[in-house]
C-alpha cells in the first residue's frame, strides 16, 4: 500500500486528517504533519522524517502539501531527495476532494507516481466556480 502524509501550516494537515476521518473513516498508512507557529524548520524536518520512516514498509509515499514554496512543501522536497531510493512523490495544493480520491484510489493504484498524477487531476476537478442556470433551479419543488 502507498502511504500518505499531509503537511501544511498551522493545523491545516491535522484538520484535513480530521475531515477525512469524518467522511471516510480512519485511513490506513496515513498521517498528518503540522507546521505550527512555534516550530522551527528543524522541528518540521524531524516530524516529516519520522512520518516517512513509520511508512518504510509502504510501496511508496505520497506527500501532499498545502501551498507551493511554503516550508512544508520545501521540506517535503528535501525529504524526497534525502531519503532516496525510497519512492516518494510530493504534490502541493492539496484540497479535501483530492485527499478523498487519493485515499480511495490507494486500493487499486500501486505506483506512487501514478497516484500523484491522479491527485493532481482530481485536485483540479475540485476547483470550480458555481454558475447559476435558470434551467437548473435547485430550489423548485
Amino acid at each position: 500500500m502507498i502511504g500518505v502524509i499531509v503537511t501544511g501550516h498551522g493545523k491545516f494537515a491535522s484538520g484535513m486528517e480530521s475531515a477525512l476521518k469524518l467522511l471516510a473513516g480512519r485511513p490506513e498508512k496515513f498521517t498528518s504533519v503540522d507546521f505550527r507557529q512555534e516550530d522551527t524548520i528543524d522541528d518540521l524536518e524531524f516530524r516529516l522524517r519520522d512520518a516517512i520512516r513509520d511508512m518504510s514498509e509502504c510501496t511508496g509515499i505520497l506527500i501532499l502539501a498545502d501551498i507551493y514554496e511554503g516550508a512544508p512543501y520545501r521540506e517535503s522536497i528535501e525529504m524526497k531527495e534525502k531519503m532516496a531510493p525510497q519512492k516518494i512523490e510530493v504534490v502541493t495544493g492539496v484540497n479535501l476532494g483530492m485527499l478523498m480520491q487519493v485515499n480511495l484510489s490507494r486500493g487499486y493504484v500501486s505506483d506512487v507516481s501514478d497516484l500523484a498524477d491522479l491527485a493532481i487531476l482530481e485536485g483540479k476537478k475540485q476547483v470550480l466556480k458555481f454558475e447559476y442556470s435558470e434551467s437548473e433551479d435547485v430550489y423548485d419543488d
